[in-house]
């Protein structure tokens, strides 16, 4: 039997990693070519699954739209290729910002214009809280799929495309419990410490290696 890999790829994570480390042209890379680079001709590609938080219309219609252009894209390269979905949820937070901004106009012992003390105290009261958006269960998700995979017996060898500790425990017993390889892989800019402690190896991927992967 040959030996099976499958790509797991923390979908967020892996986007700022390529962003900080350089790497231009991110929603024109092929992941066909990518997968099959990686693993190299000694084994047969299985599989390459892309997590990622669904993006709420409310997000705004641009970014909607790119995210549906991006993930079409994606599965349409390869039958292989595979996007699941987690939740990208808002929540209320206090702003720092505006909450600094209060506190030194309630402080100012210099006297300004009355009328640009109270719009700037009305700006701060407006941005007090602010929505932001939170990915959830997208790591989860993919945690929970490398282990209930391996113990199907659906791959041989593993890939993680994230520098993320939190699969740390997961890694462990794939590898430990279950006798499957499993390597982690990420721009230099996701150190991946304690990923590499329990992965077989840590890849770190040069911007140079992207190169042929569009």
């Amino acid at each position: 039997m040959s030996d099976r890999a499958v790509l797991f790829i923390d979908g967020n994570n892996w986007y700022h990693y390529l962003k900080s480390s350089g790497i231009t042209d991110l929603f024109h890379l092929d992941y066909a070519k990518i997968s099959q680079k990686l693993i190299g001709p000694s084994r047969d590609w299985a599989g390459t699954r892309y997590y990622i938080g669904q993006v709420d219309q409310r997000q705004g219609a641009k970014v909607y739209a790119d995210q549906r252009k991006f993930t079409d894209a994606l599965k349409k390269t390869d039958s292989r290729i595979t996007v699941h979905f987690g939740r990208i949820e808002p929540r209320e937070t206090e702003s720092e910002a505006a909450k600094e901004l209060l506190g030194y106009m309630h402080a100012l012992k210099t006297k300004i214009d009355p009328q640009v003390f109270k719009d700037l105290i009305d700006l701060g009261k407006r941005h007090e809280k602010t929505v932001v958006w939170v990915e959830k269960a997208v790591d989860v998700h993919l945690a929970v799929d490398l282990v209930v995979m391996a113990m199907r017996n659906e791959y041989d060898a593993a890939y993680i495309l994230s520098a993320d500790g939190d699969y740390t425990d997961a890694v462990e017993f794939v590898r430990q419990r279950l006798a499957k390889k499993v390597y982690a892989a990420c721009p230099p800019s996701g150190h991946g410490a304690e990923l590499a402690k329990v992965a077989n190896s840590f890849i770190h991927l040069k911007s140079d290696w992207f190169d042929d992967c569009h």
